[in-house]
């Protein structure tokens, strides 16, 4: 069972993964807006995602006996300066996140609370990677600079990236994943 700070903090935690794909959605809608296919792709893979870790949360709360409390979602931003605006936006909104696993990780080891701890791992690396591909296309997106061919061909690479989560969660979240 968690204890009542805890379970707090992990709805607020699925209230902030929720908004993470709601971002990454209006990011997909502005980026098909302006012709980017590849980037409108890129988001939407990230929107799933984004999804998977608040179910992943949502669905661990409830196997520790508490209630999940769903909280209203505020709306992202509808527009871009540029593609680079974007990954630099993402970028600080993924530190953000980081930021608030790290204090639920502080939160789960002050209560002593070794599953939530063991839990919140999978998050703490999978934070590790999300910073890593943003500053990976932050970097690609600068050397572009003022380059529409290269943008197109970056716009090409982004859009055969897959969903590799689970999308449907009608059954749960599988753990393994």
């Amino acid at each position: 069972m968690l204890h009542k700070k805890m379970a707090q903090a992990l709805n607020e935690q699925i209230n902030k993964e929720m908004y993470s794909a709601y971002l990454y959605m209006a990011m997909s809608a502005y980026s098909n807006r302006i012709g980017l296919k590849g980037f409108a792709n890129w988001f939407m893979v990230q929107y799933h995602e984004e999804m998977f870790h608040a179910m992943k949360m949502y669905e661990y709360v409830q196997r520790q006996g508490e209630d999940v409390i769903l909280k209203s979602i505020d709306t992202p931003p509808d527009s871009f300066q540029s593609p680079l605006d974007m990954f630099e936006q993402t970028l600080a909104h993924e530190q953000y996140i980081t930021k608030s696993i790290n204090d639920l990780m502080e939160l789960a080891i002050s209560k002593k609370d070794h599953a939530t701890q063991i839990f919140l791992e999978w998050y703490v690396t999978e934070q590790v990677e999300e910073e890593d591909n943003d500053n990976d296309i932050i970097a690609q997106l600068k050397l572009i600079g003022d380059h529409p061919q290269a943008l197109l061909m970056l716009d090409r690479e982004l859009g055969t990236r897959a969903v590799n989560v689970p999308i449907d969660f009608s059954k749960g979240v599988d753990e393994e994943d």
